[in-house]
């Protein structure tokens, strides 16, 4: 009998997964046996590095490149995916756009940029998906969310708000389609080396400050945050439906 942890002959979609977080859960989700689809804005380097070690360890991926806050980028994405690897099975909405503001000095531009990327693609991106998972009886939605619905951060107020509406969103479709099979979770991590919180993290006093405030006494890494996603895309997570598991080092509670 196989391990409920794997995923062999399944198919996933992970957005923004060229590099950090989203790498580190496309190559988990591969190692599982999963086919997956290796998503960028555009075609990069990262991105074809990204495929390339997938496909070093033996496992099926494939890249994709789509601006997700053009909306036909957003439909047009996951057939793609389904031409080159078959239906989606595992969707898992990790891209954003974060944007160090204060609130104030945020432009309408600014906040239209987020909200495309960081709530109306996910909203598309499950148009298109959700309703043949329902249809073949299985699928497993992981959304990325964050430390920033708890904690948020004067600085990315935007972003915290739209985090915070895309849990709603889950929690919506979560009591929707649980008699299809089909499941919505969200995983938020806290503080990640990431490249996007590089230069943030450089600095040894905002550095220490933050490291004091997590109960763990560290900042996490990407791959902190691949064993939650793989149990909430397998069937050993099948009966986890609407929740929301924090990746943070005990920072929500600390």
């Amino acid at each position: 009998m196989g391990s409920p942890f794997r995923n062999d002959g399944r198919v996933a979609l992970v957005t923004g997964s060229s590099r950090g977080i989203g790498r580190a859960v496309a190559l988990g989700l591969a190692q599982s046996g999963g086919a997956v689809a290796v998503h960028g804005a555009e075609r990069s380097a990262a991105l074809d590095d990204a495929v390339e070690e997938m496909r070093t360890a033996g496992v099926r991926a494939e890249a994709f490149a789509a601006d997700l806050a053009e909306a036909d980028a957003c439909r047009r994405l996951p057939e793609a995916v389904a031409e080159a690897l078959g239906p989606i099975d595992i969707l898992v909405l990790n891209a954003s756009l974060e944007l160090r503001r204060d609130w104030r000095d945020v432009t309408e531009e600014e906040i239209a940029q987020q909200v495309a990327v960081n709530l109306t693609a996910s909203l598309l991106l499950l148009q298109a998906v959700v309703p043949g998972m329902a249809a073949r009886g299985f699928g497993r939605v992981i959304a990325m969310g964050s430390i920033q619905e708890v904690r948020p951060n004067p600085r990315l107020m935007v972003y915290a708000a739209l985090k915070s509406a895309q849990i709603n969103v889950m929690v919506n479709l979560a009591r929707q389609y649980a008699a299809q099979n089909v499941t919505f979770n969200t995983v938020s991590p806290g503080a990640i080396a990431t490249e996007r919180n590089a230069a943030v993290l450089a600095d040894p006093i905002y550095r220490a400050r933050v490291e004091g405030e997590i109960p763990a006494r560290r900042i996490g890494m990407p791959q902190d945050c691949v064993g939650a996603c793989l149990l909430l895309a397998s069937d050993a997570g099948a009966y986890i439906n609407g929740a929301r598991l924090f990746v943070d080092g005990g920072w929500h509670v600390g």
